[in-house]
């Protein structure tokens, strides 16, 4: 069948259509990305404004009518961290479905990291052994750890690369101090999930999806996105130390100028730089190979286990 996953994400609302058959690889066959922020269109009372629902709404319209013309059978409709943390989220879910009849389903940050794990455990198999992932949002960061599909570890934490920039680095170029008091509470927050993943041993394999840990091995000399997704890619942690106060001494317009790097995303490049810097640090990790599946392609195996034991 003809499968479209709908993914309400803290920076985008991505539609990805698939043909997808139980036992076989999905294959892409088209992908309708609109850059819309959530994360960052929150007020200050951190609920998602009357410009952002609307906003929200045309957006979910023009991804139903791109799936209607590529012959989607059907549509995954879920949200992540920008929708589950806002104030307001009962009230967006119901304009939504009021308006488009799309019921989004919102993930808890425990199953996006366990979806994202699952993807990762399909694509590198079971030869990969204990497997250590991380993947970095716009609104948070998932860690999962674990042997089997279903992962011994998860956890969710508020740490995503939007979310921080907007909170933390009002500067462009970010001010010193105040890089310095994002290195603490990012390096403070995931120190507290290490114990929870050590008691498991040592992992065989770390890997890392998301966009921000792909710019970031691009900049540390990984082939770019035209060689395709089976190349290997990886992101060593003495590459990124040393990019870090690179990109902390550079404005959002030079970052967009780096390989590899988006305009879209270039803003919140550092603010996720110095998250990864801080999670392989952390969890003594020397290097990492990127999973070119993730969340997206987590959803679409699940549903596709739910339909062979229908």
């Amino acid at each position: 069948m003809r499968l479209g996953v709908l993914d309400v994400g803290s920076n985008t609302v991505h539609l990805l259509v698939v043909d997808a058959h139980p036992g076989a690889r999905p294959l892409p066959a088209h992908s309708h990305k609109v850059e819309l922020r959530l994360a960052q269109l929150l007020d200050d009372d951190g609920s998602i404004g009357p410009d952002g629902i609307d906003r929200l709404v045309s957006v979910v319209h023009e991804a139903l009518q791109a799936a209607e013309d590529k012959g989607v059978e059907e549509i995954v409709p879920f949200a992540t961290s920008a929708v589950r943390d806002a104030r307001n989220a009962d009230d967006v879910l119901g304009r939504v479905r009021e308006e488009t009849g799309v019921e989004l389903r919102v993930l808890s940050g425990e199953e996006e990291a366990k979806l994202t794990f699952l993807a990762a455990r399909r694509w590198f198999g079971w030869s990969s052994g204990k497997l250590l992932v991380v993947d970095i949002g716009g609104g948070s960061l998932e860690i999962a750890y674990g042997l089997d599909e279903e992962p011994d570890a998860a956890v969710s934490l508020p740490l995503g690369a939007g979310r921080l920039t907007a909170g933390w680095l009002p500067g462009d170029p970010p001010r010193a101090e105040d890089v310095r008091a994002l290195r603490r509470h990012v390096r403070t927050e995931i120190a507290r999930t290490v114990g929870e993943f050590s008691r498991f041993g040592a992992p065989d394999h770390v890997v890392a999806t998301s966009k921000t840990f792909k710019q970031l091995a691009r900049l540390a000399g990984a082939p770019g996105s035209a060689e395709g997704p089976y190349v290997q890619r990886e992101l060593k942690r003495e590459s990124l130390e040393a990019w870090v106060p690179r990109l902390a001494g550079m404005t959002a317009a030079e970052r967009a100028e780096l390989p590899g790097v988006s305009e879209a995303r270039a803003g919140q490049l550092l603010a996720g730089a110095m998250v990864a810097e801080g999670a392989m640090d952390l969890f003594g990790v020397e290097r990492l190979e990127i999973c070119p599946w993730a969340l997206r392609e987590g959803v679409i195996l699940r549903r596709l286990d739910h339909m062979v034991q229908a």
